[in-house]
């Protein structure tokens, strides 16, 4: 997929900003393990285009030291990157990984948080699908465990199996891929729910295989202020194969709990 945003800098930080600075606060948008900012490509437009600020922080899953490659070390790098930017109220929006660090953040940092949106969250179980898919070289059982995460095996592309091949290939980004999976796994959230107060929307694949449908059951009992939106025909990443209904789902929800964009006359 081509690159079709800038990808911006500041010491210590690379990350996505489309849309204009508001009044409101600004959508960050996590990404997964194995995922990109291309993820959101669909999101980001539709939320810039409805003049919402959007923010996307490229997470260094292969860049931290090892000993700190855990979900708790993505939620010190994002909570680093808010204070960098001069941010002290976001809307999180998170996919597998992406929303387990939303999760941890929205527990740690509380009245940082305005409300968030939570898809394929890690944090509760998953599926096992064992950190030996990060040390096999054949690119068809590559595109297998690839084509696991969507109902729909056709976005297992070829670009992505590429992208996993290079990944398992390099020793190592593979080895922190393993120390973040086993994290993944560590890093419970379950008992901890109940502490989280902004509201939550919750919006899940139905088949989706990684965080199966009874994971975002027990979010929707857990957090204080949740709700649950379905997707049938949808897997781990609803944000991919179902962009217009996520979408829509989450501007509703961004509506409800944030307001329009409001423009200061300043701005």
């Amino acid at each position: 997929m081509p690159d079709s945003f800038r990808i911006r800098e500041i010491p210590g930080y690379r990350y996505i900003d489309e849309g204009p600075v508001s009044d409101q606060p600004p959508v960050v948008l996590l990404h997964g393990m194995l995922g990109a900012y291309t993820n959101w490509e669909d999101t980001i437009r539709e939320l810039a285009s409805q003049q919402y600020r959007v923010l996307v922080p490229i997470l260094p899953i292969y860049d931290l030291p090892l000993y700190n490659t855990t979900v708790s070390g993505l939620v010190e790098h994002v909570h680093g990157f808010f204070q960098a930017m001069n941010l002290d109220g976001v809307v999180l929006v998170g996919n597998s990984l992406g929303g387990h660090i939303s999760l941890l953040y929205a527990i740690e940092h509380p009245h940082n948080v305005v409300a968030q949106v939570l898809c394929g969250a890690s944090g509760i179980y998953e599926v096992e699908m064992g950190t030996s898919v990060f040390r096999r070289r054949d690119r068809d059982e590559l595109r297998e465990r690839a084509a696991f995460t969507f109902y729909d095996p056709r976005f297992a592309t070829n670009e992505l199996v590429d992208e996993i091949y290079d990944i398992v290939n390099d020793r190592g980004r593979a080895l922190r891929l393993i120390r973040m999976a086993r994290a993944v796994q560590a890093e419970s959230v379950s008992e901890m729910l109940g502490r989280i107060q902004a509201p939550t929307l919750l919006v899940w694949g139905r088949e989706d295989r990684i965080t199966p449908p009874d994971v975002a059951e027990v979010l929707l009992e857990g957090i204080p202020d949740a709700q649950l939106e379905f997707i049938d025909a949808c897997g781990h990443a609803p944000m991919m194969e179902h962009p217009a209904v996520f979408n829509q789902f989450t501007l509703d929800f961004l509506r409800d709990k944030v307001g329009e964009p409001v423009f200061s006359r300043a701005s």
